[in-house]
C-alpha cells in the first residue's frame, strides 16, 4: 500500500500542473454502483473494498470517505496509512479541501469517472479559495496498476419481448416524444442499466449486473449503440439495425458526443430527417441535449456547448422503475421461485447446525455446549452461502446472484454491507444470531432478501431487538398513503418502533428493484436522505422494506422484503388524490423464535399469522414433504 501510494504521489508531482491532491473514485465512466474487476480503482489504492467510498490523496494524507453502512469494514480494511472520513459526522468532502488545502492547490481528477453534478459541486466549493478541479488526460491509477485485470469481451444477448414486455421501438418512441417535449434534440445515456433497458439487451460485463459496458445517444431522427463490437453477434446486431440504432465502437462516443453538440452528428451518419417523424428538417426548434447530471460523466458533459445542455434525470429512469404487467408478473414469479430457495436452505442449514454443532435448532430454544468439530465438517459463512447459491441456481431462468451474498455470523452481522471472504470468514455459531441478505438474477426479474435466525437460545435484548425491527418492517408495509407522496416521508415508519428504545440504523429503508436489472434501481428510494424526496412513490414501482439494527461487537438484524406499490382501496377518497399501498412479492417465513410476542400488538400478530399463512400456500408447490412439513413449523399461527 505504501508502495502505491508513494507512486501516486510521484505520478502527481510529474503532471502540468503538478497536483496537490488527487481524487479516486469508486465509478466507472458510467457512475456505476459495482463494477467491473478492472474498474475498482478506489479499492486497489485503499485496500477498501465496499461498494461506495472515496479516497483522497495528497501529498502527505490519504482519507477515505465512507457512508455509515461501511463504517466498521473501512476501519478493520484500511491500513494506517489512512483515516477513515465518517460521511454525515466528519466534514464533507469538498468542506475539507477547500478548508485544508492551501489556496490555488490544483485537485486531480479522471473526468470520466466523476458525475456532472459531483464535478461541479466541488468546482463550485473550490472557487472560494482559487483551488482548481484538473481534469487529468489519462487514469493515474491505471499508470501505476500493474496487474490490472483485461477487459473481458462477453457477448451481448437480446433481452426476448417475453420478459421485456415493451418493445424498442415503443421505448424510443416514448422516450423521443419526451426529447421534443423538452425542447431537446438529443440525449446522451450514461447509466448502464438504462441503456440496457432502452435497447432490450442484456451482457454479463459487470458481476451481479447483467448489463453491458455501452453508451447510447438518441436525437429525434437517430439512435446509436456504443460498445466494444466484438460483443455484438449479428444476432444481436440485426434486431439493432431493426429497431434503427447503429452500432458504433466504444470510444467513438467522445467524438460523437461533440459533433451532436455542433449538430452535425446526424447529418456525419447519413440520417433522414424526419425518419421517426418528430422533426421533419434539421432547422428544428429543439436545441437542447440532454443529459442526467448524476450520471453523465463530466469528460462527455465538457464536449458540450453548457449553455444548450438540458441537465435534468434522465426520463428513462422513471420509464424503467415504472413496471409494465409482463415485468410485474415476471418478478412476482422470480421471488416465488427465490423464496423456495430459501426455504430449502433454512431447512438444511437448521439440520445441518443440529446435527453438527448440536443446536437446539430452528424451533427450540436451549443452550449449546461447544464441542469440538471437525474441520472438514465446519460451517463457515462462505460455505453456507454457496449451499444458498446452489438452491438459486436449480431454479428455472436462474442467471447469477444479483450481488454478493452477505452471510454474517454474530459480530459480523454488525458490519451492514459485510462481505465474508473464505479464508477470513467466521464459523457458524448456534450461540449467535445468523443474518443473510441476498438475492439472485432470473431472466424474469431480480430479487433481494434479508433473514435473520438463531439456532439456540437467543437473548430477551436479541428477541426485543429483532421484534423492534419487525414492527418497523410490518408498519411500513402496511401502510396507506396519498399519491404524491415520497420515500422521505414513509421512512419514519420502519424507524419509530426502534426509536422507542433509543435504536437505529444508519442505512436507508427502501430502494427499487430491477427487472433482470440492477438490484439497487431509482429514481425512487425510501430513506432518511434527501434525494428520496425528489420522485414520489407510484403505481407499479417496486420498492424494498429492509429496517435494521445493528450492534456494533455483538450482532446484527435486518428483514427485508420486495413490495410493489399498487391503488389502495380505500373507504374515502380525500381530496381526490387516490391512495397508494404495497403488496409483498418476497415469501419466507420470519423467525417466530426470534420474536417477543408481548410487544406485537393483535394486529400485527394477525398480519404475520396471514403472511406466514401465504407463504405456505404460495410455496407448496416448489417443495418436497419433508421441506414442507418444516416450513409447516414455521409458520404455525401464533397467538397473542
Amino acid at each position: 500500500m505504501a508502495d502505491i501510494l508513494a507512486s501516486l504521489r510521484s505520478l502527481m508531482a510529474s503532471q502540468s500542473p503538478p497536483l496537490d491532491a488527487l481524487l479516486v473514485l469508486s465509478e466507472d465512466y458510467h457512475q456505476s454502483e459495482y463494477v467491473s474487476a478492472r474498474d475498482k480503482r478506489r479499492e486497489f489504492v485503499s485496500g477498501f473494498t465496499g461498494s461506495a467510498g472515496l479516497a483522497l490523496i495528497t501529498k502527505n494524507e490519504a482519507r477515505l470517505w465512507t457512508d455509515g453502512r461501511y463504517f466498521l469494514q473501512a476501519t478493520q480494511q484500511l491500513s494506517d496509512q489512512w483515516k477513515l472520513m465518517r460521511i454525515g459526522e466528519d466534514p464533507p468532502l469538498d468542506v475539507w479541501m477547500s478548508d485544508n488545502l492551501q489556496k490555488e492547490a490544483a485537485i486531480g481528477i479522471d473526468p470520466w469517472c466523476v458525475s456532472v453534478d459531483t464535478a461541479q459541486r466541488w468546482e463550485r466549493a473550490f472557487a472560494k479559495k482559487n483551488q482548481k478541479l484538473v481534469q487529468t488526460s489519462t487514469n493515474l491509477v491505471d499508470e501505476i496498476w500493474k496487474n490490472r485485470p483485461p477487459a473481458e469481451i462477453n457477448p451481448a444477448v437480446d433481452h426476448p419481448l417475453e420478459f421485456a414486455g415493451r418493445s424498442v421501438a415503443e421505448k424510443l418512441k416514448a422516450l423521443r416524444e419526451k426529447l421534443s417535449s423538452e425542447k431537446a434534440r438529443g440525449i446522451i445515456i450514461t447509466a448502464l442499466d438504462e441503456v440496457a433497458w432502452l435497447y432490450n439487451i442484456r451482457g454479463s460485463d459487470v458481476s451481479y449486473s447483467p448489463v453491458v459496458h455501452a453508451f447510447a445517444i438518441v436525437t429525434l431522427n437517430s439512435a446509436f449503440l456504443y460498445v466494444d463490437k466484438r460483443k455484438v453477434s449479428s444476432k444481436v446486431s440485426s434486431s439493432l439495425q431493426a429497431n434503427g440504432i447503429e452500432v458504433r465502437e466504444y470510444g467513438a462516443v467522445s467524438s460523437d458526443a461533440a459533433m451532436l453538440a455542433s449538430n452535425q452528428l446526424d447529418q456525419a451518419m447519413g440520417v433522414n430527417f424526419g425518419q421517426n417523424g418528430v422533426c421533419q428538417n434539421d432547422t428544428c426548434d429543439n436545441d437542447l441535449i440532454w443529459v442526467d447530471p448524476a450520471s453523465c460523466c463530466y469528460a462527455l458533459f465538457s464536449k458540450l456547448d453548457a449553455n444548450k445542455v438540458l441537465l435534468q434525470q434522465s426520463p428513462l429512469a422513471l420509464a424503467k422503475a415504472l413496471k409494465n404487467p409482463v415485468e410485474l408478473d415476471g418478478l412476482k414469479n422470480a421471488h416465488i421461485r427465490d423464496g423456495a430457495a430459501v426455504v430449502q436452505y433454512l431447512v438444511w442449514l437448521d439440520k445441518q447446525m443440529q446435527e453438527i454443532y448440536g443446536a437446539s435448532g430452528y424451533f427450540l430454544e436451549g443452550e449449546v455446549t461447544s464441542k469440538k468439530i471437525p474441520e472438514t465438517m465446519k460451517l463457515t459463512e462462505v460455505s453456507v452461502s454457496d449451499k444458498l447459491e446452489g438452491f438459486r441456481a436449480s431454479k428455472e431462468h436462474f442467471r447469477g446472484l444479483s450481488f454478493p451474498t452477505i452471510s454474517s455470523v454474530g459480530p459480523n452481522a454488525a458490519i451492514i454491507h459485510y462481505s465474508p471472504q473464505a479464508k477470513t470468514c467466521a464459523e457458524l455459531d448456534p450461540n449467535s444470531i445468523y443474518l443473510f441478505d441476498s438475492g439472485a438474477q432470473y431472466l424474469d426479474g431480480t430479487t433481494d432478501i434479508t433473514r435473520t435466525v438463531h439456532f439456540g437460545k437467543p437473548s430477551a435484548h436479541e428477541k426485543a431487538c429483532y421484534t423492534s425491527v419487525l414492527k418497523g418492517h410490518i408498519a411500513l408495509g402496511n401502510a396507506r398513503f396519498p399519491n404524491g407522496t415520497n420515500g422521505y416521508s414513509l421512512d419514519i415508519l420502519a424507524r419509530i418502533p426502534l426509536w422507542r428504545y433509543g435504536l437505529d440504523y444508519r442505512h436507508g429503508t427502501g430502494h427499487g428493484i430491477g427487472s433482470y436489472l440492477n438490484v439497487h434501481e431509482g429514481p425512487h428510494q425510501i430513506s432518511f436522505r434527501p434525494q428520496a424526496r425528489n420522485v414520489p412513490l407510484q403505481v407499479s414501482m417496486t420498492v424494498t422494506d429492509e429496517p435494521g439494527y445493528y450492534e456494533d461487537g455483538n450482532f446484527g438484524i435486518r428483514l427485508e422484503n420486495v413490495l410493489v406499490i399498487k391503488e389502495a382501496d380505500t373507504e374515502f377518497n380525500f381530496g381526490d388524490k387516490g391512495y397508494l399501498s404495497f403488496e409483498h412479492i418476497t415469501w419466507a417465513p420470519y423467525q417466530i423464535k426470534l420474536i417477543d410476542l408481548s410487544i406485537l400488538t393483535p394486529e400485527e400478530i394477525q398480519w404475520l399469522n396471514r403472511y406466514h399463512s401465504k407463504c405456505r400456500e404460495i410455496l407448496a408447490p416448489y417443495l418436497d414433504k419433508n421441506e414442507m412439513e418444516w416450513l409447516k413449523k414455521a409458520t404455525e399461527p401464533m397467538k397473542g
